[in-house]
Protein backbone atom coordinates (compact mmCIF):
# COMPACT_ATOMS: atom_id res chain seq x y z
CA UNK A 1 0.00 0.00 0.00
CA UNK A 2 1.34 3.45 -0.91
CA UNK A 3 2.11 6.10 1.68
CA UNK A 4 -0.83 8.13 0.36
CA UNK A 5 -3.24 5.21 0.61
CA UNK A 6 -2.12 4.36 4.17
CA UNK A 7 -2.67 7.91 5.36
CA UNK A 8 -6.00 8.27 3.58
CA UNK A 9 -7.24 5.03 5.11
CA UNK A 10 -6.28 6.17 8.61
CA UNK A 11 -7.87 9.59 8.05
CA UNK A 12 -11.17 7.89 7.30
CA UNK A 13 -11.02 6.03 10.60
CA UNK A 14 -9.88 8.73 13.05
CA UNK A 15 -8.68 12.27 13.52
CA UNK A 16 -4.90 12.04 13.32
CA UNK A 17 -2.76 13.83 15.87
CA UNK A 18 0.25 15.95 14.98
CA UNK A 19 2.91 17.05 17.46
CA UNK A 20 3.54 20.45 19.05
CA UNK A 21 6.14 23.21 19.08
CA UNK A 22 9.77 22.12 18.91
CA UNK A 23 11.11 25.62 19.48
CA UNK A 24 9.13 25.83 22.72
CA UNK A 25 10.65 22.56 23.94
CA UNK A 26 14.22 23.47 22.97
CA UNK A 27 13.95 26.88 24.64
CA UNK A 28 12.70 25.24 27.83
CA UNK A 29 15.89 23.17 27.99
CA UNK A 30 18.04 26.28 28.42
CA UNK A 31 20.52 25.27 25.73
CA UNK A 32 23.58 27.49 25.43
CA UNK A 33 25.75 28.60 22.52
CA UNK A 34 28.20 25.73 23.05
CA UNK A 35 25.33 23.22 22.85
CA UNK A 36 24.33 24.49 19.44
CA UNK A 37 27.92 24.45 18.17
CA UNK A 38 28.73 20.99 19.52
CA UNK A 39 32.07 19.43 18.69
CA UNK A 40 31.70 19.68 14.94
CA UNK A 41 31.10 23.44 14.86
CA UNK A 42 33.16 24.41 17.90
CA UNK A 43 35.27 26.75 15.76
CA UNK A 44 32.40 28.06 13.63
CA UNK A 45 32.68 31.85 13.80
CA UNK A 46 28.95 32.63 13.46
CA UNK A 47 26.68 32.43 16.55
CA UNK A 48 24.31 29.45 16.29
CA UNK A 49 22.18 29.73 19.42
CA UNK A 50 18.53 29.74 18.36
CA UNK A 51 19.25 27.83 15.15
CA UNK A 52 17.27 24.81 16.32
CA UNK A 53 17.75 22.88 13.07
CA UNK A 54 21.50 22.46 13.67
CA UNK A 55 20.71 20.48 16.82
CA UNK A 56 19.90 17.53 14.56
CA UNK A 57 23.65 17.33 13.90
CA UNK A 58 25.11 18.64 17.17
CA UNK A 59 22.57 17.29 19.71
CA UNK A 60 20.66 14.43 18.03
CA UNK A 61 19.60 12.85 21.33
CA UNK A 62 17.98 16.11 22.45
CA UNK A 63 15.96 16.22 19.22
CA UNK A 64 14.98 12.56 19.50
CA UNK A 65 13.82 13.08 23.08
CA UNK A 66 11.50 15.87 21.99
CA UNK A 67 10.08 13.65 19.23
CA UNK A 68 9.53 10.89 21.78
CA UNK A 69 7.80 13.24 24.22
CA UNK A 70 5.10 13.90 21.61
CA UNK A 71 4.86 10.28 20.48
CA UNK A 72 4.35 9.18 24.09
CA UNK A 73 1.23 11.34 24.43
CA UNK A 74 -0.33 10.09 21.21
CA UNK A 75 1.06 11.91 18.16
CA UNK A 76 0.38 9.91 15.00
CA UNK A 77 2.56 12.21 12.89
CA UNK A 78 5.75 13.89 14.07
CA UNK A 79 7.51 16.63 12.14
CA UNK A 80 11.21 16.70 11.38
CA UNK A 81 13.20 19.43 13.09
CA UNK A 82 13.86 21.15 9.75
CA UNK A 83 11.61 24.22 9.67
CA UNK A 84 14.58 26.44 8.70
CA UNK A 85 16.84 23.75 7.24
CA UNK A 86 17.07 25.32 3.81
CA UNK A 87 19.91 27.16 2.11
CA UNK A 88 18.06 30.50 2.14
CA UNK A 89 17.49 30.54 5.90
CA UNK A 90 20.73 28.83 6.88
CA UNK A 91 22.76 31.43 4.99
CA UNK A 92 22.26 33.63 8.06
CA UNK A 93 24.42 31.14 9.95
CA UNK A 94 26.82 30.40 7.08
CA UNK A 95 25.53 26.82 7.00
CA UNK A 96 23.82 26.90 3.62
CA UNK A 97 26.09 24.18 2.19
CA UNK A 98 25.03 21.43 4.62
CA UNK A 99 21.25 21.66 4.30
CA UNK A 100 20.92 18.40 2.43
CA UNK A 101 22.79 16.63 5.24
CA UNK A 102 20.80 18.51 7.88
CA UNK A 103 17.50 17.30 6.43
CA UNK A 104 18.69 13.72 5.99
CA UNK A 105 19.92 13.50 9.59
CA UNK A 106 16.74 15.13 10.90
CA UNK A 107 14.52 12.68 9.03
CA UNK A 108 16.56 9.71 10.28
CA UNK A 109 16.19 10.89 13.89
CA UNK A 110 12.44 11.31 13.51
CA UNK A 111 12.16 7.99 11.64
CA UNK A 112 13.93 6.14 14.44
CA UNK A 113 11.71 7.70 17.10
CA UNK A 114 8.53 7.03 15.12
CA UNK A 115 9.47 3.41 14.45
CA UNK A 116 10.20 2.79 18.12
CA UNK A 117 6.66 3.90 18.98
CA UNK A 118 4.91 2.18 16.07
CA UNK A 119 3.03 -1.10 16.07
CA UNK A 120 0.83 -2.84 13.51
CA UNK A 121 -2.40 -1.29 14.77
CA UNK A 122 -0.83 2.09 15.53
CA UNK A 123 1.64 3.18 12.85
CA UNK A 124 3.46 6.49 13.30
CA UNK A 125 4.48 8.77 10.45
CA UNK A 126 7.22 11.31 9.80
CA UNK A 127 6.34 14.60 8.11
CA UNK A 128 9.25 16.45 6.55
CA UNK A 129 8.87 20.04 7.76
CA UNK A 130 9.44 22.64 5.04
CA UNK A 131 9.22 26.21 6.31
CA UNK A 132 8.65 29.38 4.29
CA UNK A 133 12.26 30.69 4.46
CA UNK A 134 13.02 34.23 5.63
CA UNK A 135 12.43 35.81 2.21
CA UNK A 136 9.24 36.67 0.29
CA UNK A 137 8.99 36.06 -3.44
CA UNK A 138 5.94 38.24 -4.03
CA UNK A 139 6.78 41.17 -1.73
CA UNK A 140 9.56 43.74 -1.88
CA UNK A 141 11.66 44.27 1.27
CA UNK A 142 12.08 47.91 0.20
CA UNK A 143 8.99 50.14 0.23
CA UNK A 144 10.78 52.51 -2.13
CA UNK A 145 11.28 49.77 -4.75
CA UNK A 146 7.98 47.86 -4.96
CA UNK A 147 9.16 45.84 -7.95
CA UNK A 148 12.36 44.65 -6.27
CA UNK A 149 12.70 41.07 -4.94
CA UNK A 150 15.52 39.70 -2.78
CA UNK A 151 14.77 36.10 -3.79
CA UNK A 152 13.69 34.49 -7.05
CA UNK A 153 11.32 31.62 -7.66
CA UNK A 154 14.16 29.56 -9.14
CA UNK A 155 16.37 30.16 -6.08
CA UNK A 156 13.57 29.00 -3.80
CA UNK A 157 12.96 25.90 -5.90
CA UNK A 158 16.64 24.99 -5.72
CA UNK A 159 16.75 25.43 -1.93
CA UNK A 160 13.56 23.42 -1.45
CA UNK A 161 14.70 20.59 -3.73
CA UNK A 162 17.92 20.23 -1.77
CA UNK A 163 16.00 20.08 1.51
CA UNK A 164 13.31 17.73 0.21
CA UNK A 165 15.78 15.27 -1.28
CA UNK A 166 17.42 15.12 2.14
CA UNK A 167 14.07 14.39 3.76
CA UNK A 168 13.42 11.61 1.27
CA UNK A 169 16.88 10.14 1.86
CA UNK A 170 16.28 10.16 5.61
CA UNK A 171 12.99 8.29 5.42
CA UNK A 172 10.21 10.91 5.68
CA UNK A 173 6.70 9.65 4.84
CA UNK A 174 5.27 12.95 3.61
CA UNK A 175 6.11 16.59 2.96
CA UNK A 176 4.64 19.31 5.17
CA UNK A 177 4.88 22.73 3.50
CA UNK A 178 3.96 24.91 6.43
CA UNK A 179 3.48 28.37 7.94
CA UNK A 180 2.91 29.87 4.51
CA UNK A 181 2.78 33.67 4.65
CA UNK A 182 3.59 34.18 0.96
CA UNK A 183 1.83 31.82 -1.43
CA UNK A 184 4.47 32.30 -4.13
CA UNK A 185 7.03 30.76 -1.77
CA UNK A 186 4.64 27.85 -1.27
CA UNK A 187 4.21 27.44 -5.02
CA UNK A 188 7.99 27.19 -5.33
CA UNK A 189 7.95 24.48 -2.65
CA UNK A 190 5.14 22.66 -4.46
CA UNK A 191 7.06 22.90 -7.72
CA UNK A 192 10.11 21.38 -5.99
CA UNK A 193 8.02 18.64 -4.35
CA UNK A 194 6.40 17.74 -7.66
CA UNK A 195 9.84 17.45 -9.25
CA UNK A 196 11.12 15.22 -6.44
CA UNK A 197 7.97 13.08 -6.48
CA UNK A 198 8.20 12.47 -10.22
CA UNK A 199 11.36 10.42 -9.57
CA UNK A 200 9.88 8.28 -6.76
CA UNK A 201 8.06 4.98 -7.16
CA UNK A 202 5.98 5.91 -4.09
CA UNK A 203 5.53 9.70 -4.15
CA UNK A 204 5.37 11.46 -0.81
CA UNK A 205 1.93 12.93 -0.01
CA UNK A 206 1.94 16.69 0.45
CA UNK A 207 0.35 18.52 3.37
CA UNK A 208 0.05 22.29 2.97
CA UNK A 209 -0.59 24.72 5.80
CA UNK A 210 -1.06 28.46 5.40
CA UNK A 211 -0.90 31.22 8.00
CA UNK A 212 -3.63 33.79 8.52
CA UNK A 213 -1.78 36.66 10.16
CA UNK A 214 -4.59 38.65 11.80
CA UNK A 215 -8.31 39.38 11.95
CA UNK A 216 -8.32 40.48 8.30
CA UNK A 217 -8.48 36.80 7.40
CA UNK A 218 -5.58 37.10 4.96
CA UNK A 219 -2.03 35.83 4.64
CA UNK A 220 0.84 38.29 5.02
CA UNK A 221 1.01 38.54 1.21
CA UNK A 222 -2.68 39.47 1.11
CA UNK A 223 -4.59 36.39 0.00
CA UNK A 224 -7.90 35.30 1.48
CA UNK A 225 -8.35 31.69 2.59
CA UNK A 226 -10.25 30.76 -0.55
CA UNK A 227 -7.74 32.43 -2.88
CA UNK A 228 -4.91 30.65 -1.07
CA UNK A 229 -6.69 27.33 -1.42
CA UNK A 230 -7.17 27.74 -5.18
CA UNK A 231 -3.49 28.68 -5.57
CA UNK A 232 -2.07 25.50 -4.04
CA UNK A 233 -4.49 22.74 -5.04
CA UNK A 234 -2.21 21.57 -7.86
CA UNK A 235 0.19 19.94 -5.38
CA UNK A 236 0.40 16.25 -6.27
CA UNK A 237 -0.41 14.10 -4.40
CA UNK A 238 -2.16 16.58 -2.11
CA UNK A 239 -3.39 14.88 1.04
CA UNK A 240 -4.41 17.84 3.19
CA UNK A 241 -4.63 21.60 3.41
CA UNK A 242 -4.99 23.73 6.49
CA UNK A 243 -3.80 26.49 8.77
CA UNK A 244 -1.23 26.97 11.50
CA UNK A 245 0.62 29.59 13.53
CA UNK A 246 0.01 33.34 14.17
CA UNK A 247 -3.36 32.80 15.86
CA UNK A 248 -4.84 30.66 18.59
CA UNK A 249 -7.59 28.11 18.07
CA UNK A 250 -10.38 30.54 18.93
CA UNK A 251 -9.11 33.19 16.51
CA UNK A 252 -8.67 30.61 13.73
CA UNK A 253 -12.22 29.27 14.10
CA UNK A 254 -13.93 31.11 11.19
CA UNK A 255 -11.09 30.36 8.79
CA UNK A 256 -10.97 26.66 9.66
CA UNK A 257 -14.73 26.52 9.06
CA UNK A 258 -14.30 28.21 5.69
CA UNK A 259 -11.50 25.93 4.56
CA UNK A 260 -13.42 22.85 5.66
CA UNK A 261 -16.39 24.00 3.58
CA UNK A 262 -14.32 24.76 0.48
CA UNK A 263 -11.69 22.04 0.27
CA UNK A 264 -12.02 18.58 -1.18
CA UNK A 265 -8.81 17.53 0.60
CA UNK A 266 -8.43 16.59 4.24
CA UNK A 267 -8.11 19.49 6.71
CA UNK A 268 -5.08 19.97 8.95
CA UNK A 269 -5.00 22.55 11.75
CA UNK A 270 -2.37 23.30 14.37
CA UNK A 271 -2.95 26.61 16.16
CA UNK A 272 -0.77 28.42 18.64
CA UNK A 273 -1.45 28.11 22.35
CA UNK A 274 -3.57 31.26 22.24
CA UNK A 275 -2.05 34.67 21.58
CA UNK A 276 1.26 35.80 23.09
CA UNK A 277 1.18 38.04 26.15
CA UNK A 278 3.09 41.30 26.61
CA UNK A 279 6.30 39.31 27.13
CA UNK A 280 5.83 37.19 24.02
CA UNK A 281 4.89 34.13 26.09
CA UNK A 282 2.09 31.69 25.26
CA UNK A 283 0.08 31.03 28.39
CA UNK A 284 -3.10 29.33 27.20
CA UNK A 285 -3.61 26.17 29.21
CA UNK A 286 -3.85 22.74 27.63
CA UNK A 287 -7.45 22.26 28.78
CA UNK A 288 -8.65 25.57 27.34
CA UNK A 289 -7.01 24.89 23.97
CA UNK A 290 -8.32 21.30 23.89
CA UNK A 291 -11.89 22.46 24.54
CA UNK A 292 -11.83 24.69 21.45
CA UNK A 293 -10.27 21.91 19.37
CA UNK A 294 -12.98 19.51 20.50
CA UNK A 295 -15.57 21.98 19.23
CA UNK A 296 -13.79 22.00 15.85
CA UNK A 297 -14.12 18.23 15.71
CA UNK A 298 -17.76 18.24 16.78
CA UNK A 299 -18.46 20.59 13.88
CA UNK A 300 -16.88 18.08 11.50
CA UNK A 301 -13.96 20.29 10.45
CA UNK A 302 -10.94 18.14 11.30
CA UNK A 303 -8.84 15.35 9.84
CA UNK A 304 -5.47 16.21 11.40
CA UNK A 305 -4.90 18.34 14.50
CA UNK A 306 -1.81 19.45 16.41
CA UNK A 307 -0.19 22.49 17.94
CA UNK A 308 2.15 25.29 16.90
CA UNK A 309 3.89 28.00 18.95
CA UNK A 310 3.67 27.48 22.70
CA UNK A 311 2.17 23.99 22.55
CA UNK A 312 3.83 21.32 24.68
CA UNK A 313 3.32 17.57 25.11
CA UNK A 314 0.79 18.50 27.80
CA UNK A 315 -1.27 20.39 25.21
CA UNK A 316 -1.07 17.51 22.74
CA UNK A 317 -2.10 15.02 25.44
CA UNK A 318 -5.14 17.14 26.31
CA UNK A 319 -6.11 17.42 22.63
CA UNK A 320 -5.72 13.64 22.21
CA UNK A 321 -8.14 13.06 25.07
CA UNK A 322 -10.60 15.67 23.80
CA UNK A 323 -10.89 14.18 20.29
CA UNK A 324 -10.59 10.51 21.19
CA UNK A 325 -14.19 9.52 20.42
CA UNK A 326 -14.97 12.17 17.80
CA UNK A 327 -15.32 11.34 14.12
CA UNK A 328 -13.07 12.78 11.42
CA UNK A 329 -14.36 15.11 8.76
CA UNK A 330 -15.63 13.26 5.69
CA UNK A 331 -13.35 13.89 2.74
CA UNK A 332 -15.02 14.20 -0.65
CA UNK A 333 -12.83 15.48 -3.48
CA UNK A 334 -15.93 16.28 -5.54
CA UNK A 335 -17.38 18.55 -2.87
CA UNK A 336 -15.37 21.71 -3.57
CA UNK A 337 -17.54 24.27 -5.42
CA UNK A 338 -16.67 25.69 -8.83
CA UNK A 339 -15.31 23.90 -11.89
CA UNK A 340 -13.08 26.83 -12.82
CA UNK A 341 -11.09 28.17 -9.87
CA UNK A 342 -8.78 31.17 -10.25
CA UNK A 343 -7.28 33.62 -7.80
CA UNK A 344 -5.41 36.81 -7.28
CA UNK A 345 -5.55 38.10 -3.73
CA UNK A 346 -9.22 37.15 -3.94
CA UNK A 347 -10.91 34.10 -5.49
CA UNK A 348 -12.84 33.81 -8.75
CA UNK A 349 -14.80 30.64 -9.50
CA UNK A 350 -17.31 29.60 -12.12
CA UNK A 351 -19.58 26.59 -12.38
CA UNK A 352 -20.18 25.07 -15.81
CA UNK A 353 -22.87 27.11 -17.49
CA UNK A 354 -22.10 30.17 -15.35
CA UNK A 355 -21.78 33.76 -16.48
CA UNK A 356 -19.05 35.08 -18.75
CA UNK A 357 -15.82 36.35 -17.20
CA UNK A 358 -14.78 39.88 -18.15
CA UNK A 359 -11.12 39.95 -19.19
CA UNK A 360 -9.38 43.31 -19.33
CA UNK A 361 -7.09 43.36 -22.39
CA UNK A 362 -5.69 46.89 -22.37
CA UNK A 363 -2.48 45.73 -20.63
CA UNK A 364 -1.51 44.09 -23.90
CA UNK A 365 1.25 45.63 -26.01
CA UNK A 366 -0.21 44.11 -29.17
CA UNK A 367 -3.69 45.48 -28.50
CA UNK A 368 -3.10 48.88 -26.93
CA UNK A 369 -0.80 51.43 -28.55
CA UNK A 370 -0.79 53.55 -25.39
CA UNK A 371 0.19 50.67 -23.12
CA UNK A 372 2.89 49.56 -25.57
CA UNK A 373 4.36 53.06 -25.62
CA UNK A 374 4.38 53.31 -21.82
CA UNK A 375 6.18 49.98 -21.49
CA UNK A 376 8.73 50.83 -24.19
CA UNK A 377 9.43 54.13 -22.43
CA UNK A 378 9.79 52.31 -19.09
CA UNK A 379 6.88 54.29 -17.62
CA UNK A 380 5.57 51.38 -15.59
CA UNK A 381 3.82 53.55 -13.00
CA UNK A 382 1.60 54.95 -15.75
CA UNK A 383 1.22 51.46 -17.22
CA UNK A 384 -0.10 50.32 -13.83
CA UNK A 385 -2.84 52.93 -14.08
CA UNK A 386 -4.10 51.16 -17.20
CA UNK A 387 -4.48 47.94 -15.24
CA UNK A 388 -6.09 49.72 -12.31
CA UNK A 389 -8.63 51.40 -14.58
CA UNK A 390 -9.62 48.06 -16.07
CA UNK A 391 -10.28 46.54 -12.63
CA UNK A 392 -12.22 49.61 -11.55
CA UNK A 393 -14.33 49.31 -14.70
CA UNK A 394 -15.25 45.71 -13.98
CA UNK A 395 -12.50 43.47 -15.35
CA UNK A 396 -12.45 40.20 -13.40
CA UNK A 397 -9.16 39.05 -14.97
CA UNK A 398 -6.25 41.14 -16.29
CA UNK A 399 -4.60 39.95 -19.52
CA UNK A 400 -0.91 40.92 -19.68
CA UNK A 401 0.98 40.57 -22.96
CA UNK A 402 4.55 41.73 -23.63
CA UNK A 403 5.09 40.26 -27.13
CA UNK A 404 6.64 43.17 -29.01
CA UNK A 405 9.77 43.15 -31.11
CA UNK A 406 11.35 46.17 -29.40
CA UNK A 407 10.91 44.72 -25.91
CA UNK A 408 12.76 42.25 -23.73
CA UNK A 409 9.51 40.37 -23.13
CA UNK A 410 10.79 38.30 -20.21
CA UNK A 411 12.09 41.32 -18.30
CA UNK A 412 9.02 43.44 -19.12
CA UNK A 413 6.65 40.70 -17.96
CA UNK A 414 8.60 40.15 -14.76
CA UNK A 415 8.83 43.86 -13.98
CA UNK A 416 5.17 44.59 -14.62
CA UNK A 417 3.82 41.61 -12.68
CA UNK A 418 6.08 42.35 -9.71
CA UNK A 419 4.72 45.89 -9.68
CA UNK A 420 1.13 44.65 -9.96
CA UNK A 421 1.76 42.45 -6.91
CA UNK A 422 2.45 45.60 -4.88
CA UNK A 423 -0.94 47.08 -5.83
CA UNK A 424 -3.72 45.18 -3.99
CA UNK A 425 -6.47 47.04 -5.82
CA UNK A 426 -5.13 45.46 -9.04
CA UNK A 427 -3.68 42.16 -7.82
CA UNK A 428 -6.93 41.20 -6.14
CA UNK A 429 -8.02 39.79 -9.54
CA UNK A 430 -6.40 36.83 -11.33
CA UNK A 431 -3.77 37.39 -14.00
CA UNK A 432 -3.89 36.01 -17.54
CA UNK A 433 -0.32 35.64 -18.82
CA UNK A 434 -0.57 36.10 -22.57
CA UNK A 435 2.29 35.23 -24.90
CA UNK A 436 3.26 33.09 -27.86
CA UNK A 437 6.65 32.45 -26.20
CA UNK A 438 6.94 29.96 -23.36
CA UNK A 439 9.92 31.75 -21.79
CA UNK A 440 7.77 34.86 -21.30
CA UNK A 441 4.86 32.84 -19.91
CA UNK A 442 7.19 31.05 -17.50
CA UNK A 443 8.71 34.33 -16.33
CA UNK A 444 5.20 35.52 -15.55
CA UNK A 445 4.20 32.33 -13.73
CA UNK A 446 7.21 32.73 -11.47
CA UNK A 447 5.90 36.12 -10.30
CA UNK A 448 2.24 35.40 -9.57
CA UNK A 449 1.14 34.01 -6.20
CA UNK A 450 -2.44 33.40 -7.28
CA UNK A 451 -3.82 30.86 -9.73
CA UNK A 452 -3.17 32.42 -13.13
CA UNK A 453 -4.29 31.60 -16.66
CA UNK A 454 -1.82 30.75 -19.43
CA UNK A 455 -2.96 32.20 -22.76
CA UNK A 456 -2.33 30.08 -24.67
CA UNK A 457 -1.04 26.65 -25.68
CA UNK A 458 -1.86 24.51 -28.70
CA UNK A 459 -0.86 21.47 -30.75
CA UNK A 460 0.82 23.70 -33.33
CA UNK A 461 4.26 22.23 -32.54
CA UNK A 462 2.95 18.68 -32.10
CA UNK A 463 1.55 16.61 -29.27
CA UNK A 464 4.85 16.01 -27.49
CA UNK A 465 5.62 19.73 -27.24
CA UNK A 466 2.03 20.43 -26.17
CA UNK A 467 2.19 17.89 -23.33
CA UNK A 468 5.56 19.19 -22.16
CA UNK A 469 4.31 22.78 -21.91
CA UNK A 470 0.97 21.74 -20.39
CA UNK A 471 2.73 19.77 -17.65
CA UNK A 472 5.02 22.71 -16.91
CA UNK A 473 2.04 25.04 -16.61
CA UNK A 474 0.34 22.53 -14.32
CA UNK A 475 3.41 22.42 -12.07
CA UNK A 476 3.09 26.19 -11.69
CA UNK A 477 -0.58 25.76 -10.76
CA UNK A 478 -1.97 27.59 -13.78
CA UNK A 479 -5.17 27.16 -15.74
CA UNK A 480 -4.72 27.10 -19.50
CA UNK A 481 -6.42 28.42 -22.61
CA UNK A 482 -6.02 25.71 -25.26
CA UNK A 483 -6.36 26.89 -28.85
CA UNK A 484 -8.00 24.71 -31.51
CA UNK A 485 -4.80 24.64 -33.52
CA UNK A 486 -2.60 21.73 -34.61
CA UNK A 487 0.30 21.10 -36.99
CA UNK A 488 -2.07 21.40 -39.96
CA UNK A 489 -3.27 24.84 -38.87
CA UNK A 490 -6.17 26.50 -37.06
CA UNK A 491 -9.52 24.71 -36.93
CA UNK A 492 -11.85 26.21 -39.52
CA UNK A 493 -14.89 24.00 -38.98
CA UNK A 494 -16.80 22.29 -36.20
CA UNK A 495 -15.43 18.90 -37.23
CA UNK A 496 -11.83 20.19 -37.12
CA UNK A 497 -12.43 21.67 -33.67
CA UNK A 498 -13.73 18.31 -32.46
CA UNK A 499 -10.74 16.48 -33.98
CA UNK A 500 -8.22 18.78 -32.29
CA UNK A 501 -9.90 19.25 -28.95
Amino acid sequence: MSKLAKLQKLMQAKILLLDGAYGTEFQALGLEEKDYHGDRFASHSVPLQGNHDILCITQPNVVKNVHSSFLEVGSDIICTNTFNANAVSQADYDLQDICGEMNTVAAKIAREAADQHSCNDRPRFVAGSIGPTNRTASLSPDVNQPGYRNITFAELVSAYQDAMQGLVNGGADLFLIETIFDTLNAKAAIYAANQINEKLDDPLPIMISGTITDASGRTLSGQTCEAFLYSIEHANPLISVGLNCALGAEQLRPYVAEMSRLSGAAITVYPNAGLPDAFGEYTQTADVMAATIADYAKNGWLNVIGGCCGTTPKHIAAIAEAIENLKPREVDIGSAPGNLKLSGLEPLSRQEGGLFINVGERTNVTGSARFARLVRENKFDEALSVARQQVENGAQVIDVNMDEGMLDGVEAMRTFLNLIASEPDISRVPIMIDSSKWEIIEAGLRCVQGKAIVNSISLKEGEAQFLEVANKALNYGASMVVMAFDEAGQADSLQRKIEIC
